[in-house]
């Protein structure tokens, strides 16, 4: 039965070819398999061995290639395209076809599907009829590969895959497959299932989780002006400067460049951050 060949390496013996393909027979079905694979081309009647599918023409096909996901197997696959109603396809390095996973395995909101890019640990599947489909690592598969992280990494930031969503926060694996968590409250929108994003480590756990913020550090979220004022403070000798929220406008505009509306609005986000106070006239960088 086709279910019993495809996706895993089988042996066939080879009965034909054309200018492009060799053909190869098991168990009364066909296989071709390209013969830019092939080092040396075989006589009819030889055996030739090789990863068994069904390409996107729904031909019979052999790969000297073998995939990165296998039966069992996980390995990171990469969106290529979205489909409604079927689900995402995934490139796990099979020549002319891509690995479905299906809708019933993706988030019931589809603004969380995986994006083109986006990556998924998956393995494959085959269903009753021999086609092969995408099967994602279930959360105890991914912590049995993950590790520990220590308390050196806090307040670092990772690069991590969103590879479950709950109710309770998005899950995570950073390219060290350190495994991290973020809350709801660390993020300003729920990433995609399989969203590779720029995460900062607020906590490690006692079990070597880490927990992740999405959100940018009160510097990075400030504005173009607060920016400025903050160099300027970080560069004068004792981390303050001679101007405050009332100070003279023309003298803001002469040292700032800026007006005095536009001083007030920095100040405040500054202030906000906890990265400054006024005191004494001065505006101070905080200790």
């Amino acid at each position: 039965m086709l279910k019993d060949l495809v996706g895993r390496n089988i042996t066939a013996m080879v009965i034909d070819e054309n200018d492009k393909y060799v053909f190869a027979q098991r168990e009364g079905l066909t296989f071709r398999i390209a013969k830019s694979e092939l080092l040396k081309l075989p006589q009819a009647g030889a055996m030739i061995t090789g990863f068994a599918y069904e390409n996107e023409d729904h031909e019979l096909q052999m790969t000297k290639t073998e995939p990165k996901s296998g039966i069992d197997r996980y390995a990171w696959g990469t969106v290529k395209r979205v489909q409604r109603g079927l689900g995402v396809f995934v490139d796990v390095g099979l020549p002319n076809k891509d690995i479905v996973v299906s809708i019933d395995d993706l988030p019931e909101l589809q603004n969380l599907w995986p994006k083109q890019g986006d990556r998924l640990l998956v393995a494959l599947k085959i269903d009753d009829k021999g086609r092969l489909w995408g099967e994602l690592a279930t959360m105890e598969m991914v912590q049995a590969v993950g590790d520990a992280a220590t308390k050196k990494m806090m307040n670092r930031d990772v690069e991590a895959t969103v590879y479950r969503l709950k109710l309770v926060g998005s899950y995570l694996i950073t390219r060290d497959y350190q495994l991290g968590f973020v809350h709801p409250s660390e993020r300003e929108r729920e990433p995609r299932l399989g969203e590779v994003v720029k995460a900062r480590v607020i906590g490690v756990r006692p079990d070597g989780t880490l927990n992740l913020s999405l959100k940018p550090r009160a510097y990075e979220a400030i504005s173009d002006d607060a920016q400025m004022l903050l160099a300027a403070l970080q560069h004068s000798p004792e981390g303050k400067l001679p101007y405050t929220d009332k100070s003279d406008p023309a003298d803001i505009k002469n040292y700032f460049g800026i007006s005095k509306g536009q001083f007030k609005r920095a100040v405040g986000h500054l202030m906000k951050a906890g990265l400054v106070i006024q005191e004494d006239d001065f505006l101070k960088l905080s200790k």
